[in-house]
């Protein structure tokens, strides 16, 4: 399919929509607590990286700590065990039970890394952040070609896309938020290096931003249910519910599947985001062959660092017709 390599006038209008505008009734008594703790946040992003790359591990380590006496973190907790279960089944408890403590400091690291994608000058990403592979971006799009750029949910993602959004930058996919002040911080910071953002739902605008030889941020790796989804291969699980987005979308538009993976140095050192070569001859046959090798790509990603990873989720919830709850008592 020919791309439109010029912007359409739906999508500059999409654009001009999709601004953040930042309304009166945001300031309303019942959002000040919000506010404060935004106003917070934001002040603690302002130290010295090495002093915040320490103080996000000590987070982690104290929702550790706070597991046996806050419900909801041992509920997320025994998702993330049960989850590697599945995926590993080959693993020891140790191996387990060791990423999963790598894998609190990571939350707690995230909160300090989404704040500094949000709220961190562009000098302090790029003094603190790397890019390999970019070449494999501007290259795609000199062609001209649209890019879906395959960006899982690492605890680190929102960072990830900052820092090559400084470099090429591209439309973010995201699911609007329910409270309307969070929902404006999350586009305002999000589009500090990307162009505009689109509803997950919208595949229309999806479609025709790739015609338009643009990037696309895709996350194909949560469960989003039953419907458009098909059940392909998962690691240990053969059956996992994965979206049928991939499928319709290079249906549609002929574009590159360029993957890129967001790693969180050792020892406070920085940040490397991977970009790798666009995948040669994506299978679009038939949606359990596009889906299976999607999850693939995925696995791929994973394992450069799990521990890095949002293995919190509840990613096999959606089961075929007779299968039993993974993870039920």
């Amino acid at each position: 399919m020919p791309h439109k390599t010029h912007k359409s006038e739906e999508s500059k209008i999409y654009a001009d929509k999709a601004q953040p505008k930042l309304k009166l009734t945001f300031f309303h008594p019942r959002y000040w607590l919000l506010w404060l703790i935004v106003g917070f946040w934001y002040v603690l992003i302002l130290l010295p990286y090495p002093l915040l790359y320490k103080i996000g591990k000590g987070i982690g380590r104290l929702l550790l700590r706070l597991r046996p006496k806050i419900r909801i973190i041992d509920k997320r907790l025994k998702i993330a065990e049960r989850n590697l279960e599945l995926c590993f089944p080959n693993w020891t408890d140790s191996e387990r039970k060791a990423l999963i403590e790598a894998n609190c400091e990571s939350v707690g690291l995230a909160i300090i890394e989404t704040g500094m994608a949000w709220f961190w000058p562009d000098w302090r990403i790029n003094k603190w952040c790397k890019v390999t592979g970019i070449e494999h971006i501007k290259e795609t799009l000199a062609k001209p070609q649209g890019i879906m750029f395959v960006g899982i949910h690492f605890l680190n993602l929102e960072l990830g896309g900052r820092i090559i959004g400084l470099q090429t930058p591209g439309i973010g996919i995201y699911r609007p938020n329910d409270n309307p002040v969070w929902d404006y911080l999350q586009v305002r910071g999000r589009m500090r290096s990307n162009k505009f953002m689109i509803n997950r739902k919208d595949v229309k605008q999806m479609i025709r931003s790739l015609e338009e030889a643009e990037i696309i941020w895709y996350g194909p790796d949560h469960d989003y249910g039953k419907r458009n989804s098909v059940f392909a291969p998962f690691f240990g699980v053969q059956h996992a519910a994965t979206t049928l987005g991939t499928y319709i979308l290079l249906k549609k538009t002929d574009s590159a599947v360029i993957a890129f993976t967001p790693k969180r140095l050792e020892n406070g050192k920085g940040y490397e985001v991977i970009v790798s070569p666009p995948i040669q001859s994506f299978p679009t046959e038939n949606e359990l062959q596009t889906a299976t090798k999607m999850n693939q790509l995925i696995e791929e990603q994973i394992l450069l660092a799990p521990e890095q990873y949002m293995w919190l989720h509840r990613r096999f919830k959606t089961r075929p017709e007779g299968e039993a709850d993974l993870y039920s008592k």
